[in-house]
């Protein structure tokens, strides 16, 4: 087709093709859209080089790890900020025992000998301290009921840097309390026992005891006595009958020579230091006789 000026137009051209353009790049004849190249993803080119088994192995064959990034390190500053905690949370707990279960005292007299030292550590149960807890032949520390040690020797100062760290290891229940107001004593009778002291015999309810842990050469006793023990309170006596300053040495006392249970701190129920004398605190047999059990109300 020839124009009115006598040029060929070009064959296929429409009105179309002149329109305005809109902009967008249309993709040369032969590529598909779908061929364009895509970027790295993001995460090839953030991740470490090495894992952790790969950076030991580097770290053998020399090479150098950064600072920042050591993983031996973390562990350590971790456990030294959490170690005032642990030390904070130990001592809570160790005198939470102190006060409501387990208690260590120091024996700084012979009244017990031998079944217990001058010197000797015991442990005693802090439960054990309600009548029916509480049997004939056990070992319990008490209050001084009053009047006790009136004329007992002053326990050992706490003086200087050292009493006051030692202060502050009976307060949290890692050191034996010195006491000069507590006692331990063997118990004999508890309430409504009848206790007979007499022909250097010692007759709980009619029935003899067999003491075989009396200190050698001790008598059952040298003071003659006959109680009969109230309810709420023990009757107490020493290992070492010659020296003991008991029951019998206070019936002329406000209390009779009687030790309320509302006084006992707790039951010795083991010794715990020398270690060559560690050893449980168990009930002596005399004390398993079965007349024992019957008692007078």
């Amino acid at each position: 087709m020839t124009s009115e000026d006598g040029a060929a137009s070009r064959p296929g051209r429409t009105d179309v093709e002149r329109a305005e353009p809109t902009g967008r790049i249309q993709p040369t004849d032969g590529i598909e859209p779908t061929d364009r190249i895509e970027p790295t993803e993001r995460t090839e080119r953030v991740e470490p080089a090495t894992t952790e088994a790969e950076g030991g192995a580097a770290a053998e064959g020399g090479a150098a790890q950064p600072a920042g990034r050591s993983g031996r390190k973390r562990p350590k500053r971790s456990f030294l900020r959490e170690l005032p905690g642990i030390i904070l949370t130990a001592l809570v707990i160790s005198v939470l025992i102190k006060t409501f279960l387990v208690q260590a005292f120091y024996i700084p007299s012979g009244s017990m000998e031998n079944t217990l030292l001058v010197n000797d550590r015991v442990l005693v149960n802090k439960l054990a301290d309600k009548p029916d807890e509480i049997s004939r032949g056990d070992i319990v520390v008490f209050h001084d009921p009053g009047g006790w040690l009136a004329d007992a020797p002053p326990g050992p100062a706490s003086e200087g840097i050292t009493g006051a760290v030692r202060d502050a290891l009976v307060f949290v229940g890692l050191a034996p309390a010195v006491s000069e107001e507590d006692l331990i004593k063997r118990v004999i009778g508890v309430g409504g026992d009848h206790v007979v002291g007499k022909d250097n015999k010692v007759i709980v309810n009619d029935v003899e005891l067999d003491e075989t842990y009396l200190f050698p050469g001790d008598q059952p006793t040298l003071q003659d006595f006959d109680v009969t023990v109230p309810e709420g309170t023990l009757w107490v006596m020493g290992d070492h009958r010659s020296v003991s300053e008991d029951s019998r040495a206070h019936q002329d006392q406000p209390g009779n020579g009687f030790v309320p249970v509302e006084d006992v701190i707790g039951k010795a129920f083991t010794v715990v230091w020398p270690v060559d004398r560690s050893r449980l605190l168990r009930t002596p047999d005399t004390f398993e006789q079965p007349g024992l059990q019957r008692s007078v109300g």
